[in-house]
């Protein structure tokens, strides 16, 4: 599979675009560089904006009051959160009024308030059990949580994404403790959040989306669930991906374009030509200035021009490489060059 192409901006294209949040539009407290600008003029050319993260641990109003901090103005209705979609998988299964073991933060509460539920302690009595991301969740909640669910009490996890990025770096997420209470109780929760489809099916049926796209820097949860409801997906590289996840990529979790940035939403997506491989490279690519090859298993990239061309030029002789031959080419000899949007970032 190689990268799509378009005849004009992905903004243009798509009535909404669907961003995930932590590495797409802020890390921490902190925006993205270039992101607030970036979406700004991708609302002027018509798309408009929805906010879909699997935190599970703020309510709606926090996130876009964070948004509006780094310069994104939201309404609390632009955001879905997986904590609502987990709310709502509870709704559908046991009704208002239902009383609901909850371990997570004040983002989970509420969502599960604004459905009608009633959030209870690990030990009251409750007809199901959830689970979201909470910094502050207490090592007892989770043991006596865990043995309800060992017992028998349906479980909904928000989400299951094994890594967040904070300002120290790339942290553990729920998903550790999904495994870990998994592992214990030998039950496999329902998951709300991405990349299965309550998340995303949530966001669109609000949005009245015809013609979404799915924005974000994970391929697991953010490419894979777009991939999940049929949505085209952009892949930005500010986040947890870098270029040995890029090489890894299998064929059914690869996305439809690449960019570095958010500024490839105002970007018409590039032909980007998979060269004849012989002899000893097993995967070739050429785009805006840059000719990347893997031979011997080593990733090499010549030439000059953007940041999202590199990225772009990357992906598809490294998928050659990886379709030829099952392995994942050596990326540890190539840097990408800085976007220009942003400043003082590190190479990934």
């Amino acid at each position: 599979m190689v990268l799509e192409s378009t005849s004009g901006a992905l903004a243009e294209e798509h009535d909404v675009v669907m961003l995930d949040l932590d590495g797409v539009v802020y890390v921490g407290r902190a925006g993205v560089p270039g992101a607030a600008a970036y979406l700004g003029e991708a609302r002027e050319r018509g798309a408009r904006l929805a906010f879909v993260t699997n935190n599970a641990s703020r309510p709606p109003s926090a996130v876009a009051a964070h948004l509006a901090e780094v310069g994104v103005p939201a309404e609390e209705a632009d955001v879905v959160t997986s904590a609502q979609a987990a709310a709502r998988v509870l709704r559908e299964r046991h009704g208002a009024g239902a009383r609901v073991l909850a371990l997570g933060a004040q983002g989970l509460l509420e969502a599960l308030a604004a459905e009608e539920l009633v959030p209870v302690g690990v030990e009251d009595d409750a007809v199901a059990a959830v689970t979201g991301y909470g910094p502050d969740v207490l090592w007892r909640d989770i043991m006596a949580a865990s043995v309800r669910i060992r017992d028998g009490l349906p479980w909904v996890a928000s989400n299951t994404d094994h890594t967040i990025p904070t300002p120290m770096g790339v942290a553990p997420g729920h998903g550790v403790l999904v495994d870990m209470v998994q592992r214990f109780t030998g039950v496999t929760p329902t998951v709300a959040g991405k990349p299965e489809r309550p998340l995303l099916d949530t966001t669109t049926a609000r949005c009245g989306a015809a013609r979404a796209l799915m924005v974000g820097d994970r391929i697991d949860t953010d490419i894979v669930g777009g991939r999940a409801v049929g949505v085209p997906t952009l892949l930005v590289m500010t986040g947890v991906t870098g270029a040995a996840e890029l090489a890894a990529c299998p064929a059914e979790e690869r996305p439809t374009y690449v960019a570095a940035d958010l500024g490839g939403l105002l970007e018409a997506q590039p032909v980007v030509e998979a060269g004849v491989v012989d002899g000893d490279a097993t995967g070739r690519s050429a785009v805006g200035g840059w000719t990347a090859q893997v031979r011997g298993g080593r990733l090499d990239v010549d030439g000059d021009g953007s940041a999202s061309d590199w990225w772009r030029a990357v992906a598809v002789a490294c998928w050659q490489h990886l379709d030829a031959t099952g392995t994942p080419a050596d990326t540890t000899a190539v840097h990408s060059p800085v976007a220009p949007s942003a400043p003082g970032t590190t190479d990934r």
